[in-house]
């Protein structure tokens, strides 16, 4: 059974920092309020929270209350957990009484796998079973699984199957969900809107995925640097990061075999496990879209990316293979 992976993490580091996250703030408006800061795991990978407000005991609590939803939502999400309803579900093959997070995230599912042209899906765990099983064996053939177990995976490979609704949540038989790229982007937009709802005016949230809130018009927003897949410690490239989420899908982070050749990103159309490019950031207005849209690039040929973006209203930066990055931007 597979985790959530570091990729994200990995993929997205701080431009002027060791942390993961680069603030801006003025410097009347640094000594005026210090970050109130925590450091932690959500679904496997790093995570931080970095809290502008004016009183530290308030910045607190809003954190504590971050962490219960955090640990929440990884009882509904989480695959390492056995007793999670999405590691559930996968055991039975149904689900009654669904989480109503659970039921909404799938629905966001559908809709970025509609969106993708079925790039993005949720139902590829059987795919990553097949590759894990694999190359767990010491006798691994390099070349990864046989076609006909690739196949017998891919059989069971369609969002379009998954039977959902407040009720229940029903899976044809063989079937698993995998939720690794999307949910790190709808945690970190749930633990913003609770900042928002507690009337926080600037934080950075790092749920594996990364969302900038800033209230203040014209305010300094945050800067957040790409990593180099072939060296992470480096940066290719700095963005800025004001009101919006952006999210990064590598599979360098955690190759399923010892030469790093097959990564746990899936193409839904044939089963491969060999993205197209080295990595791929995706800024959209909220970390939900960004994470599942970055997962869905990752096998999307270059020549359709820039319409994509456009059609999407999303940015979009493709680490190729030979590690040049391009860019594509389809905001207004």
């Amino acid at each position: 059974m597979s985790q959530f992976s570091r990729r994200r993490f990995i993929g997205i580091v701080a431009a002027s920092s060791a942390l993961a996250l680069a603030a801006g703030l003025p410097r009347r408006a640094r000594a005026a309020i210090a970050p109130t800061c925590w450091q932690g795991v959500a679904l496997g990978a790093d995570a931080e929270l970095r809290l502008y407000h004016p009183d530290p005991r308030a910045a607190e609590q809003l954190i504590e209350q971050a962490l219960a939803e955090l640990r929440r939502l990884e009882g509904i999400f989480s695959l390492y957990r056995d007793d999670s309803a999405l590691s559930v579900l996968n055991r039975q093959g149904v689900l009654a009484d669904p989480p109503a997070d659970l039921v909404r995230l799938l629905s966001e599912s559908r809709h970025y796998a509609d969106l993708t042209g079925g790039l993005f899906d949720p139902t590829v765990q059987p795919l990553w079973r097949v590759y894990a099983e694999h190359f767990a064996r010491p006798d691994a053939a390099p070349e990864g699984p046989a076609p006909a177990a690739i196949a017998s995976a891919l059989a069971r490979v369609s969002y379009q199957a998954i039977d959902v609704d407040t009720q229940r949540i029903r899976l044809r038989p063989g079937m698993a969900l995998t939720l690794n790229g999307i949910a790190q982007g709808y945690i970190t937009d749930r633990v913003t809107e609770l900042f928002q709802r507690a009337g926080l005016e600037r934080a950075l949230v790092d749920m594996g995925e990364i969302r900038g809130l800033e209230s203040a018009a014209g305010g300094p927003g945050w800067r957040v640097g790409l990593a180099d897949p072939l060296q992470p410690d480096q940066i290719l490239a700095q963005v800025p990061v004001s009101n919006q989420a952006l999210a990064t899908s590598g599979g360098y982070g955690t190759p399923l075999d010892p030469a790093g050749r097959y990564s746990h990103l899936f193409d839904p159309r044939d089963g491969g496990a060999r993205p197209l490019y080295r990595s791929v950031s995706v800024m959209a207005s909220t970390a939900t879209a960004a994470d599942a849209l970055s997962t869905a690039f990752s096998y999307m040929p270059l020549e359709e990316t820039a319409a994509a973006a456009r059609r999407l209203g999303v940015d979009a930066w493709m680490v190729l293979p030979d590690g040049q990055l391009l860019a594509r931007t389809g905001r207004v």
